[in-house]
């Protein structure tokens, strides 16, 4: 007796092809119950390792190797409660697909709920989740109390939990869910919110914490987040899983990011009435740092045109090798926003798309934007984290936002990688601040719950945190009556990449800059490297001849020694390996005498060797 010929199976990897063809043209279709069967890892194990965008270079059909790994580590423990930690642009979201269709199939959960910070990441969850059979509600509404039965759950914002935490506690208790908290360190951003998350998620089946950045400015414990003391008593996250940008950058996952300094000379009338000048990225007090750095942001004054029409000979070169290559400006306020869109039409002769969180079309135009060819968009917070436009190549920190936090979820809309050799550059004011976080984009971070009295947190201190943050509060002050921005030049100071710096300095449209605006936009990490490296030392070379070579004074001998402290401590507390035996390694390897009596180009040695470290270079 012969068997029944099985029936035939639908073609998941063929329909999710035509996606991604759709996802690249600017469409989306939601796969329901006539175009899908059910939660599928089939399909998940052919989502696109970056979704919403194709799959980085050399990285598809598979799972990438952190993601496969995280996988693994999940199925084998089976914990209740999961943190992946993963750069942005690694592809958290496949991870976290992939992780609910085992559990959906399984059995072991019935529905999945999606927490996100935005509306329009909730979009993106639901048209992710489509793909895989996995039908989410992203519009539901706490008024309506349960969702459809043609949905297998639904996505929320943190806001809307924390509006009605019974409701969605009731929810989770009417059947075993999966809730996945995305960018859970927004849980801790109220302690509404807090307490929200853990009143309403609590009974979950199963709790899945995603983030790419796991710290916080404040000590605001992160619900469903394990802490453990470190060597110093310091209470920290605890990761299950972490996949650094460092890690992403030596897979080629990511790209490299060079960042484009700019300092100049400003001059303000301050409250008290009293006309002030000073060069930004020169040492000043916090006071005149803010002031200065306002100033250079002011639409009116000559800094952010001079600095914009640099972005944007960078995003032609960059368009050589990336066609549709896109640039952001990330503005402090919508004022402020509007008048650089129009600095930007000045320069182009082309609209740059302008996205407010107060229009009802922000989320359409952002998705516009994605699959268009459109030069410019501007932006104040909305793209700011999560939002995911993978041509965007060119970066504009027009804000006076300087906390840690910000600022990487900031870098990471940049970073994301379609194919190999993709680079981004983003431009910035010299502050001392932004530099500081320039500079320490590799190293990992963990929230911590504790402050010591007295020690630095990877570079910052609590003064240090207090002067990012209170470049917020100087925006509301430099409002008030009596401030003026009078005059604001701009200058080319140097090139930041790998802890490294290029560069000698210039006018705006000299050779100098000129250098370095024309990289090319096609180039690995190594390239990058070395490239940078010739234009520097043909820079120095040509400064000597002239009889200017720059001169090591003891400020950068100060900001150097501060910066290998950090990096030696953060290494250590990564390794387990003392502080002091990592400071013998390093003068092993490159030489020379102890910290206090070691010249600039030793320090700088010793500095380029640990952040090696942290990218597996030895």
């Amino acid at each position: 007796m012969s068997s029944a010929a099985p029936e035939p199976q639908p073609d998941l990897f063929s329909d999710l092809s035509a996606l991604d063809d759709d996802v690249e043209g600017g469409q989306s279709r939601a796969v329901g119950r006539g175009t899908s069967t059910s939660a599928s890892t089939t399909a998940a194990e052919h989502l696109s390792p970056a979704f919403p965008a194709r799959a980085a270079w050399g990285t598809a059909p598979a799972l990438r190797a952190w993601q496969q790994a995280a996988v693994d580590d999940y199925l084998a423990r089976s914990p209740r409660d999961y943190l992946a930690v993963a750069t942005p642009g690694a592809g958290k979201t496949t991870f976290a697909l992939r992780v609910a269709t085992e559990l959906l199939e399984a059995g072991l959960v019935r529905r999945v709920t999606v927490v996100a910070p935005t509306e329009h990441l909730k979009v993106q969850w639901a048209e992710a989740a489509a793909r895989v059979g996995v039908r989410i509600d992203p519009s539901f509404r706490n008024a309506q109390g349960r969702h459809g039965a043609q949905f297998d759950g639904v996505a929320l914002t943190y806001a809307q939990v924390a509006a009605n935490p019974a409701l969605h506690r009731a929810r989770t208790q009417a059947g075993p869910t999966l809730v996945i908290l995305d960018e859970v360190h927004h849980a801790g951003d109220a302690l509404s919110w807090g307490d929200a998350v853990v009143e309403a998620f609590e009974p979950a089946r199963r709790r899945l914490s995603l983030t790419g950045t796991p710290f916080r400015s404040d000590t605001a414990a992160i619900p469903f987040i394990t802490y453990s003391a470190d060597g110093e008593g310091i209470r920290r996250s605890r990761a299950d899983h972490a996949y650094s940008y460092g890690d992403a950058l030596a897979d080629g996952v990511v790209r490299p990011v060079l960042f484009m300094a700019y300092s100049g000379q400003m001059r303000w009338r301050s409250r008290a009435g009293d006309e002030v000048s000073a060069r930004l990225g020169e040492p000043l007090t916090k006071d005149m740092i803010a002031q200065a750095w306002r100033t250079a942001l002011n639409p009116k004054g000559e800094w952010i045109p001079a600095v914009l029409a640099a972005a944007d000979t960078r995003l032609t070169e960059v368009r050589r090798g990336m066609p549709d290559a896109g640039g952001l400006v990330i503005a402090t306020d919508q004022e402020t926003a509007r008048a650089y869109a129009g600095r930007l039409r000045e320069i182009t002769g082309e609209s740059a798309v302008v996205v407010l969180s107060d229009d009802d079309d922000a989320s359409a135009r952002i998705e516009e934007f994605t699959a268009g060819t459109q030069r410019w968009m501007v932006a104040v917070r909305m793209v700011s984290e999560g939002v995911d436009v993978p041509r965007l190549a060119v970066g504009v920190y027009a804000t006076a936002t300087a906390t840690p936090l910000f600022f990487a979820q900031a870098v990471g809309r940049f970073v994301r990688a379609r194919r190999r050799g993709e680079t981004a550059s983003i431009f910035l004011p010299s502050v001392p601040t932004l530099l500081g976080l320039a500079g320490e984009l590799e190293i990992e971070r963990d929230h911590a719950l504790d402050r010591p009295a007295s020690a630095t947190e990877d570079g910052l201190d609590d003064a240090e945190l207090a002067a990012a943050n209170r470049a917020e509060k100087a925006s509301s002050d430099l409002t008030q009556p009596g401030f003026e921005a009078l005059e604001a030049q701009a200058s080319f100071d140097r090139v930041l990449f790998d802890g490294g710096e290029f560069g000698t300095g210039g006018e705006i449209g000299s050779d100098e800059e000129a250098d370095f605006l024309g990289l090319p936009g096609l180039l690995d990490a190594d390239q990058v490297r070395d490239l940078l490296r010739s234009r520097q030392a043909e820079h120095v070379a040509s400064r000597r001849a002239r009889g200017a070579e720059p001169a090591s004074d003891h400020r950068r001998l100060a900001a150097l020694r501060k910066e290998l402290s950090s990096l030696v401590s953060a290494w250590s507390r990564r390794s387990g390996v003392p502080h002091g035996v990592v400071h013998t390694r390093l003068r092993e390897r490159s030489g020379g005498p102890e910290v206090p009596l070691a010249s600039a180009d030793q320090l700088q040695a010793r500095i380029d060797a640990v952040r090696g470290w942290f990218v597996g270079r030895t």
